[in-house]
């Protein structure tokens, strides 16, 4: 009787130790299969990654190159194409930084105009300039305390002072003093640092900023959008009608700004933007200032 009840519990022990085998077995296949998961998914988000970055770089060498073969007073300010890539399409389009307001360069009352076609009275809209040109212009005084935009920002209570030195960014506009917040993200895609001119090409600037024009009213600008739309566009006529609005060109500036768009094979969309600066007589026919893609969100 008792070796009886001895080799049922032995069985027993097996039989537990069975389960916890197979147990850990189904325990490590479930790691497993989740590390496979996860490693495709990986290679697949990396494959993705390639491919736009690639497609991205076609982009701004197609379009530096079609710029580039054009001289500077012939090359073309604006325009499109497409091209496919393997299994990729892309869809580019460019358009000259001189159709944007160089934070750096532009005057104080097209800066004012700008901040009034945004929404701002025009006293707001003449200090927020103020605080514009305050953030670039170098200090005339060697006592820190003495200078004005110095003192401003301490009195503020802010942490730093101004740049007093050309805009590196337009992300900085969210530090200059003053400045609203939702005013500063409507004037971002009318704004550049990579202009360096202080007149805006009539041709390809966005309505606002034809608008931001000193001298600008609403005839003259419905006259301009209407005229600069004809095929092909008549460019002494457009800047026949400005009359005495200033700050207003035809010419193009050496930078150029792509947007870009890459269809993948598996039907993702990848966003891209990117500013390129055409260049004379050196080594590389340009220079990438600026990207920045929606892959990561």
């Amino acid at each position: 009787m008792a070796k009886h009840f001895s080799r049922k519990s032995s069985d027993g022990f097996v039989l537990v130790a069975v389960l916890w085998i197979l147990g850990g077995l189904a325990l490590l296949a479930t790691i497993y299969m989740i590390y496979v998961v996860n490693a495709a998914t990986s290679l697949q988000v990396n494959n993705d990654r390639i491919q736009a970055e690639a497609s991205i770089s076609a982009a701004t060498e197609l379009a530096a190159y079609y710029l580039g073969a054009a001289n500077a007073e012939a090359r073309p300010t604006g325009g499109a194409f497409n091209f496919r890539v393997g299994s990729t399409d892309v869809a580019v389009g460019f358009r000259s930084e001189a159709a944007r307001i160089d934070l750096n360069s532009a005057p104080k009352p097209l800066l004012a105009g700008l901040f009034t076609v945004l929404g701002a009275s025009p006293d707001a809209a003449n200090d927020y300039a103020d605080r514009i040109v305050g953030w670039r212009t170098a200090a005339t005084s060697e006592i820190e305390d003495q200078d004005k935009e110095v003192t401003a920002y301490r009195n503020a209570g802010l942490n730093y002072k101004p740049r007093q030195s050309p805009f590196t960014s337009v992300q900085e506009l969210w530090l200059v003093l003053g400045l609203p917040k939702d005013l500063i993200a409507q004037a971002l895609p009318f704004v550049t640092v990579f202009n360096e001119d202080a007149a805006v090409n009539i041709m390809e600037a966005a309505p606002q900023v034809v608008a931001a024009l000193p001298g600008m009213t609403p005839d003259r600008l419905d006259a301009v959008l209407k005229r600069r739309s004809a095929v092909p566009p008549d460019v002494p006529a457009v800047l026949e009608l400005l009359g005495p609005v200033q700050g207003a060109t035809a010419k193009g500036g050496a930078a150029t700004r792509l947007a870009v768009r890459v269809g993948l094979a598996d039907g993702r969309q990848v966003a891209a933007e990117t500013v390129i600066l055409l260049l004379e007589n050196a080594d590389d026919p340009y220079r990438v200032l600026s990207w920045r893609d929606d892959f990561d969100g």
